[in-house]
Order: C-alpha cells, then structure tokens, then sequence
C-alpha cells in the first residue's frame, strides 16, 4: 500500500514540474519581490544602461541578462530621485545617467567566477560577504545631455587606474592628465549625489553609497 501511495505521489510530481518550471520568477519579478524599487517609478527621466547587461564592461561578458531597469532600495531610490531633481535644478539639459544598482548575489557569484584567481579579482567583492550593492543601497552613473551622451569625466566607467580614483584628482590636473574640464564634471557628479545623503568612494569616481557598509548590512537583507 505504502509503494503504491508513493508511485502516485511521485506520477503527481512529475506531472506538476513542467508547471512548477513555468512559475519561475525572471530576475526582475524577483527584485520586487524583496522590496526593491525600479527607479523609474520615481524618477523617468533619469537614463538607464545597465552596464553588465551589456558586454561593454571590464568582465567583457553580460552576466545580468534580460535586466534591463536599475532597482534599488525604497530610501537609496528616493535619495536618487532627489539628486536627479537638483542636476535639473541646476542644469535642464542634463541627467543622471545609471550604469548599475543593486545586484543579486546571484550574479556577484558570477561575476567573481570571471575574476577569481585573476588581476580584477580585487574589484569585485566576495559573494559570501557581498558589497553595498548586493544590499540595493549602491549606484553606479555618471552625468549626461538628455539625449543620452555622457560628460567626459576623464575615464571611462569601470576603468580601475589611478586616473579614475578621486583622491588623486589634484595630482593629475597639475600633470594635466585630467582637465579642469573633467574635475568640474566629477564635482557635478559628486556634488548632487552628496548633497542628498549619498557617500562617494575615493578610488571610482562613478560610484556612490545610499548608506555605509555596516548600515546596509544591519537594515537589510542581502539580496539574493
């Protein structure tokens, strides 16, 4: 009787896995729900292009896939929203232009399976641990015309010299490696972001925090 009770309920189970299957959320549905917000449900004029669902990155490979809107914490996003609101304040013919946000640790274990054991290894952080980004709290962008160009900040985004880094920025205008015309650009940049609570980094003048590590990781769940 007991064999027959667990033919059927296994005959069951077969039958149900193509439909289990077919309920698989997509990467988006699964950031909604965790509570993350697409930015644009604030802000729609803020251009997204999420850099790692391109190839055009230091990996050289899409490891988000069919994501294509930036989603954040609810207080990261209005903090955003906020920013966006003054470089228009400031500038109309410009816009916050976004390369990342958050990140499910999913991905980060892909990403560090591209880096481990090699020179980029240092700028992706440990998946078990995760970074700012893997807690939604994180962007990455730069500043751009509404048509979509980007203002030359001097680097490239994801470009890991020296050049890119903020603590060296004095050093290489007086060697005219940066222009006055790319530290204007950054102090724009970091201007509107930190007037309404984010934190720039000193080594990636693209990257900015909602909150501090240690914040991020007490207030909210690690993305997965």
């Amino acid at each position: 009787m007991k064999n027959r009770i667990a033919y059927i309920f296994l005959l069951i189970l077969i039958c149900l896995l193509p439909l289990l299957a077919g309920q698989e959320l997509s990467l988006e549905e699964q950031l909604q729900e965790q509570g993350l917000v697409n930015i644009h449900t604030l802000a729609p004029d803020i251009l997204v292009e999420l850099k790692y669902s391109t190839s055009d990155n230091f990996l050289g490979a899409d490891t988000y896939g069919e994501l294509e809107n930036c989603y954040l914490q609810p207080k990261a996003a209005a903090m955003l929203k906020q920013a966006q609101d003054l470089l228009k304040k400031l500038h109309p013919e410009l816009t916050l232009l976004v390369y990342d946000g958050a990140r499910p640790r999913s991905i980060q274990r892909k990403m560090w399976a591209l880096v481990v054991n090699t020179p980029s290894q240092d700028y992706v952080a440990n998946p078990d641990r995760g970074s700012v980004h893997n807690f939604g709290s994180a962007v990455d962008l730069t500043i751009a015309t509404t048509d979509g160009v980007p203002l030359d900040m001097g680097t490239a985004f994801d470009y890991f010299g020296k050049l890119a880094q903020p603590r060296h920025e004095a050093r290489f205008l007086t060697e005219k490696k940066l222009t006055q015309e790319h530290i204007e650009n950054r102090h724009l940049l970091r201007d509107v972001m930190t007037q309404v609570g984010f934190q720039s980094i000193s080594i990636e003048w693209w990257h900015f925090n909602a909150v501090p590590v240690k914040v991020a990781r007490s207030q909210y769940r690690i993305i997965e």
